[in-house]
């Protein structure tokens, strides 16, 4: 389920106005502003063991990683997402030459709670597949061991790889590297009172 929108058809320009004096972050799509939740502790810690696993595996390659903050522009949706981590491989491009908005993602994870799981794979992945550079999608879910890993092979055409073992690996193809599940849900609360 895609988060409720609060406003009503607002231009881009006005969208990025209230978003740089907002507290609270939220996404754009034609014209209409989603709020977006927030995150639980899981979210917090897998992101957070994704984006330091990541950063210290491509460490002085030529790839960048970006976390939660950071905004990515689909022109063709004409919209605005906040990917929990991002590859980028060589230069950032930006929106306009704002430096808090990308267009080139590699690689996007999306950490998935309940909520947003079903737009996670369905609406906001469609819209994710019509940026050229990007190669993989990753889903990490938060409430138990499970992750899945779109690969583009070709046009159109994306190939599913799902891990369910704690012992099991994620292997990614430019960038070049290897991420062991035991890393990404290293000190995540799998219990059930830990559920989002």
């Amino acid at each position: 389920m895609q988060p409720k929108s609060n406003i009503h058809y607002l231009s881009v320009e006005d969208y990025l106005l209230l978003e740089d004096a907002a507290k609270e972050r939220s996404e754009y799509c034609n014209g209409e502003i989603f709020t977006m939740a927030g995150g639980s502790i899981n979210h917090n810690q897998i992101s957070g063991n994704v984006y330091v696993e990541l950063n210290s595996a491509l460490k002085k390659q030529n790839y960048r990683v970006y976390m939660a903050d950071v905004k990515l522009w689909i022109p063709q949706c004409n919209s605005f997402k906040y990917p929990d981590v991002m590859i980028i491989e060589g230069q950032p491009q930006y929106y306009e030459n704002r430096k808090d908005i990308l267009l080139n993602p590699l690689v996007i994870i999306e950490v998935l709670s309940n909520s947003t799981k079903d737009y996670d794979r369905g609406d906001k992945f469609q819209q994710y597949r019509t940026l050229e550079s990007l190669q993989h999608y990753i889903l990490i879910n938060q409430d138990n061991i499970q992750v899945e890993h779109f690969k583009k092979i070709a046009p159109f055409e994306w190939l599913l790889t799902e891990l369910n073992q704690i012992e099991a690996t994620l292997k990614l193809t430019n960038p070049d590297l290897t991420l062991a599940l035991s890393d990404i849900y290293d000190r995540v609360d799998l219990s059930p009172s830990a559920m989002s």
